[in-house]
C-alpha cells in the first residue's frame, strides 16, 4: 500500500507507523468524567469501509497525517497535514 504524503510524495506504508482513526485528534474537555475518558482511550469503532486513521511519517519527515483509505479494498484516497487539520479548526 503507498500512502500519499503532503510532503513527500506517495511512500510505501512500511515507512509509516499506525496510530489507529483520526477520533483521536477528538479530546475530551478538561472535565470530562471518567466513563467520557475510558471511551476516548479505550472503545474504539473498527468499522469496514472508507476511515480516516492518523499516521506517522517515521522514516521520511517527521510529520502526522489523516489518511483517508478504504479497510476493505485497501485504497487510499489522500492524506492531509494533521497541523494543517488544526488550523483549519481554528
Amino acid at each position: 500500500m503507498k500512502i500519499p504524503c503532503p510532503l513527500c510524495g506517495a511512500r510505501d506504508r512500511r515507512e509509516f507507523y499506525y496510530m489507529g482513526t483520526d477520533d483521536y485528534l477528538l479530546r475530551p474537555s478538561d472535565n470530562a468524567t471518567e466513563a467520557e475518558l475510558d471511551n476516548h482511550l479505550f472503545l474504539r469503532d473498527n468499522p469496514a469501509g472508507k476511515t480516516q486513521d492518523l499516521w506517522y511519517h517515521e522514516t521520511g519527515c517527521g510529520s502526522w497525517m489523516v489518511v483517508s483509505r478504504n479497510t476493505i479494498t485497501h485504497e487510499v484516497y489522500g492524506a492531509e497535514l494533521v497541523m494543517e487539520r488544526k488550523k483549519e479548526a481554528r
